[in-house]
């Protein structure tokens, strides 16, 4: 399958997922993401990758960042604009294909992924790769996915063990990073109709080094 093709089928997906009137992961930011408050600051340029209906990129862009939002699906855009365009917060949307975007390079203070799931292992490394590209040095990254646990759970996800976070997965994926914080947990999602009930999360907070 060539890259045109494979965009063609996920853009499809992704499409007929957000085709409806409803947010499907709902209109509020994520928790973990809200617990960072504080690291946002009015002018912060942010990252929100795979960033859906909006929910998360409004919401920052709502504290004063300047936030790029970027999606594979112009159905989910469509409606990140209508999100923002009611909260009255500004944000730069682009649709891309992340596995083939050019990643920007230095531009960002903060990256944020919120569960970016759809990614095979080969796909995540691409992805890890283009975080650490697109941060400042100093630069911080907010990942929050599911647990290995979700399999148990009917809460979301891709519903396969490879697409799935470990501790010690991250830990490797991420040697180069400082970490501030790194944790698996069970919480109770109300995200959307998409991302409810109990769940098994992996939360991480790293930051590109200051000096290489």
């Amino acid at each position: 399958m060539g890259p045109t093709q494979r965009f063609d089928d996920a853009r499809k997906f992704w499409d007929g997922r957000f085709d409806t009137d409803i947010y499907i992961f709902g209109t509020g930011p994520n928790v973990f993401l809200t617990s960072h408050k504080g690291l946002f600051k009015p002018g912060m340029r942010v990252l929100a990758v795979a960033d859906g209906e909006g929910r998360n990129g409004v919401w920052l862009a709502q504290l004063g960042c300047d936030v790029l939002s970027v999606d594979i699906s112009p159905l989910a855009i469509e409606k990140a604009r209508k999100l923002a365009e009611q909260r009255q917060a500004s944000v730069r949307f682009e649709c891309a294909d992340l596995m083939q975007w050019q990643w920007p390079r230095g531009e960002f203070d903060a990256v944020v992924c919120i569960f970016i799931q759809f990614a095979s292992p080969i796909e995540r490394k691409i992805l890890f790769d283009g975080f650490w590209a697109a941060l400042k040095p100093g630069g911080v990254l907010l990942m929050e996915g599911y647990g290995v646990k979700q399999l148990q759970y009917t809460s979301g996800g891709p519903g396969k063990l490879e697409n799935l976070y470990t501790l010690d997965m991250l830990r490797e994926a991420f040697t180069n990073w400082e970490f501030e914080s790194l944790r698996e947990h069970e919480a109770v999602l109300d995200e959307g109709p998409k991302h409810s009930g109990m769940a098994a999360l992996v939360d991480l907070f790293a930051r590109k080094p200051s000096i290489p």
